[in-house]
């Protein structure tokens, strides 16, 4: 049955699962030990950990309200989990309320989905599309971003919402470059069939000529807060002459991230890499481990250095390491950047899912968030590209000062 919702009992096939909801902060900080353990035993993604998720709650949405759905068989043990948050926007006058995943916004979460036993993906996904539906009474719009498209997620959220006749959209939303990353091959045989070979060598035989050239790599918790505020430093320094980062913007995002890191150390699972050049960093990469795969999350280098290459070379030799340490994928996520495709030759898609509540006012807010689509897309045709570019620079340092 479904507690904390005064529904029916779930029907089949799920009537053997026993569906709850975390809806209080407080109550979050004690499923870690399950969720950490659930998320070893599925096949979700590495932004549906509880080390991403708690510290976003905290850090970035302190005011949206958990719905995490948790789902047990009949010995009590978890099998699955949805971290959903509820949220009212108001809009023309008129309360909305949004049911969306933790994590969807500012910390560029991909693969966002459920957390299901591996084997168990589909059985999961539709007991909680049941209840979701079940509980169209307490939601507007349900709107979940990013998930894989070949999610089986997506495929039952809209069996479900349209055999029930609801209004259900999927749009597309981001290409996520990878590269897999065959057992046994070297790190030599890897560049061969890259395009950035020839540079890559030439520029760190140059870089190694220079007086104090490393990389450090670090893993532990403790030793994180220089290399984090190197990381910050490049970071911000790589993008300020373009207005700014997306990215990483603004002090509570960087304290979102001082958390997440500390605990993803804590579990093995984080990689902070820095190229420093005579004492001084000069490229950062952050990059997240999760099961046989290296995640790029992000980076930044001193502009000073762009013309030595010195970011191509550090992303070179986090592929060497991940090589070396016997990984079997390299993800890039979002973004069609050029450096990114001169590394890989796959890509892989997220899509979004939305659907309306037929007691809600959901409609509202797909009409105000279409008219500000159209607005932009008209801007964007009759501006000059230059323009658009200094508008979207402008609006960069804007939200930064505004944090």
């Amino acid at each position: 049955m479904i507690h904390e919702a005064e529904l029916s009992p779930t029907p089949s096939p799920a009537h053997w699962l026993d569906v709850s909801a975390v809806r209080e902060p407080a109550q979050l900080a004690s499923l870690r030990g399950a969720w950490n353990a659930l998320l070893e035993q599925s096949n979700a993604g590495p932004f549906n950990a509880w080390e991403w998720l708690y510290p976003w709650c905290r850090r970035i949405a302190p005011d949206r309200k958990p719905f995490v759905m948790q789902a047990k068989d009949r010995s009590g043990a978890l099998v699955g989990l949805l971290a959903l948050g509820l949220e009212c926007q108001w809009v023309l006058g008129r309360p909305v309320r949004r049911l969306s995943f933790l994590g969807e916004t500012h910390v560029g979460s991909d693969y966002l989905d459920v957390v299901a036993r591996r084997g168990r993906e589909e059985e999961v996904a539709r007991v909680f599309a049941a209840a979701l539906w079940e509980l169209r009474d307490q939601w507007d719009v349900l709107e979940l971003t990013d998930l894989r498209e070949d999610s089986v997620t997506v495929r039952v959220l809209r069996e479900t919402f349209e055999k029930a006749r609801a209004d259900f959209q999927l749009s597309t939303r981001y290409v996520c470059p990878y590269e897999p990353l065959p057992k046994g091959e070297s790190f030599d045989a890897f560049l061969k069939r890259t395009s950035r070979r020839d540079n890559f060598l030439r520029r760190k035989k140059w870089l190694e000529k220079q007086q104090g050239y490393r990389i450090e790599k670090t893993e532990a918790p403790g030793a994180l807060a220089g290399p984090l505020t190197d990381f910050f430093r490049l970071h911000s320094a790589r993008w300020e002459s373009d207005g700014g980062s997306q990215g990483i913007k603004g002090k509570g995002v960087e304290s979102f991230h001082r958390d997440a890191t500390q605990l993803l150390a804590e579990r093995g699972r984080l990689r902070m890499y820095t190229m420093k050049v005579a004492g001084q960093a000069v490229a950062s990469v952050y990059g997240i481990l999760h099961r046989d795969s290296f995640i790029y999350f992000q980076s930044g280098y001193d502009p000073a250095w762009r013309n030595r290459s010195v970011g191509l070379v550090l992303v070179g030799e986090t592929f060497r390491d991940a090589i070396d340490a016997g990984l079997t994928e390299y993800d890039f996520l979002r973004g069609t950047e050029s450096y990114k495709s001169d590394w890989t030759t796959h890509q892989r898609r997220t899509v979004s899912v939305r659907a309306l509540s037929p007691y809600g006012g959901g409609e509202w807010l797909v009409r105000r968030d279409e008219a500000m689509k159209q607005v932009r897309n008209v801007a964007k045709s009759v501006l000059p590209d230059d323009m658009v570019e200094r508008v979207r620079r402008w609006r960069r340092k804007l939200a930064a000062v505004r944090g």
